[in-house]
């Protein structure tokens, strides 16, 4: 049987319009409707009823699909694995997360990546903000999804995948906390608390040692708990520097978060010890930018391309 009549005729089945399938495929509509008809005289019969408005399954096309299906998925599958095994994709890969959200970004991008490499189990643990680089460097991870910037010789940044505004966690009882936004030049009378453990580069993205008009800023690093860090907030010893997802992951009703109106967004990215690249890693970086452009998410029959 003619591979190219099975894919059309599946992928058909799924768009039931012969303009998306032909998109799809990136062929014409008249050689799809060649290669159905090619098909269903293999077969014997019609497969699809086709009117002006509306293509459909016939009772023996639908029977033929469900069939098909599982047989034609287990094909990819071994031609998946063949690939890996040939590339060095098979194995265990190891992948780090340093926040819900980045925790979130990963499980898509793990979940297109197992469906792509069936054959490379995925193991997948958080990393602590107060040893941000250490399981990379102990060799406890592969590979991590984690804040942005990192510059350090050792390890090498992959792409920018997603972004969260800036917020600054406050007490309920703050004098800023009934305010809409805040601005930097705001915190020049705050202590501002940070997790101990943090590259003094990666401190002043978040919050520059003064403020725009050059008001010192007082800034510390007291302890390497996030949930310990919330508590010394809430408590009035001082705010903090957090972003967007903290008021949907960590809401308290003893805080409140304030958009920092004038504060870049935080960046997260892949990350990965330069001496460790593998090609696992790099099938994990294809498929993240992937996920990120859309190309690994399920099409909805009837969505544009």
């Amino acid at each position: 049987m003619d591979w190219q009549e099975i894919e059309a005729f599946l992928t058909l089945g799924e768009e039931l319009h012969f303009g998306r399938t032909a998109e799809r495929l990136h062929v014409s509509r008249a050689r799809v409707s060649q290669l159905i008809k090619a098909l269903e005289r293999r077969v014997g019969g019609p497969l699809f009823d086709r009117t002006s408005r509306r293509v459909t399954l016939t009772p023996v096309g639908q029977q033929f699909r469900e069939d098909l299906t599982p047989h034609h998925r287990g094909i990819h599958q071994a031609i998946a694995k063949a690939t890996d095994a040939a590339r060095g994709i098979g194995g265990v890969l190891r992948v780090g997360f340093s926040s819900p959200l980045a925790s979130e970004m990963v499980m898509k991008i793990v979940n297109s990546f197992r469906v792509r490499h069936p054959d490379c189990e995925v193991q997948i643990r958080e990393v602590h903000l107060s040893d941000p680089f250490g399981p990379l460097r102990r060799g406890e991870l592969d590979i991590q999804l984690t804040e942005f910037p990192v510059d350090e010789p050792d390890l090498t940044t992959g792409p920018v995948l997603i972004t969260d505004p800036k917020v600054l966690a406050v007490s309920g009882r703050h004098r800023l906390a009934h305010r809409e936004t805040v601005r930097v030049e705001d915190l020049a009378d705050e202590l501002v608390l940070f997790i101990s453990g943090m590259p003094d580069y990666f401190v002043d993205q978040l919050l520059p040692p003064h403020t725009p008009s050059g008001k010192p800023i007082r800034r510390s690093l007291t302890t390497r708990y996030w949930q310990e860090l919330l508590t010394l907030v809430g408590a009035g010893q001082g705010v903090t520097v957090a972003v967007a997802q903290g008021a949907r992951y960590y809401p308290r009703p003893d805080l409140a978060y304030i958009p920092i109106e004038d504060a870049p967004p935080l960046e997260y990215g892949l990350l990965w010890r330069t001496a460790g690249a593998t090609v696992r890693c790099g099938a994990f970086t294809q498929a993240a930018l992937d996920c990120v452009s859309g190309l690994a998410a399920p099409r909805r029959r009837g969505q544009p391309r």
